[in-house]
């Protein structure tokens, strides 16, 4: 049920995003060319995904726990360091650049684009660099301070 639940899930915001035509990147790209084809329809689906996240979290977190785990996973954390500032940039500049993030890149790949392709391995390898990049940092601080991973 659990596998089931999350590809219902996963068409349902796939099909989202292909409606809204956030699969296609000239629509993105075209929402930060201020100055020339500017296009608002993405502040549009932006405000219906905040909207959406804001009540559906106070209708979800009234239940004691989620269907399919023990517990719910929030985020407690609220530093902010140089992996989520790092983070936030990259994102950001590959997005402006491509026309792409991965939630729009994904179902994007069922159009069997080669942009497309390559923008999606690139995410893939940039996941892969930056795992092995946290876990080698991880472990030399562990060294450092005598503790053991």
């Amino acid at each position: 049920m659990r596998l089931a639940s999350t590809y219902l899930i996963g068409v349902l915001f796939g099909t989202g995003i292909v409606i809204s035509g956030m699969a296609n990147p000239v629509k993105v790209l075209n929402f930060f060319d201020i100055a020339g084809s500017f296009d608002p329809s993405l502040s549009l689906v932006m405000g219906g995904a905040l909207v959406t996240t804001f009540f559906g979290y106070r209708f979800v977190l009234k239940r004691d726990m989620p269907y399919f785990a023990d517990r719910f996973f929030i985020p407690t954390d609220r530093q902010i360091d140089w992996r989520l500032i790092g983070g936030s940039c990259l994102f950001g500049v590959g997005w402006g650049m491509a026309g792409f993030c991965p939630g729009g890149a994904l179902p994007a790949l069922g159009t069997g684009q080669i942009e497309v392709m390559i923008f999606v391995s690139a995410l893939i390898v940039g996941i892969l660099v930056a795992r092995f990049t946290l876990r080698r940092s991880y472990r030399v601080s562990s060294n450092l301070t005598g503790h053991r991973t």
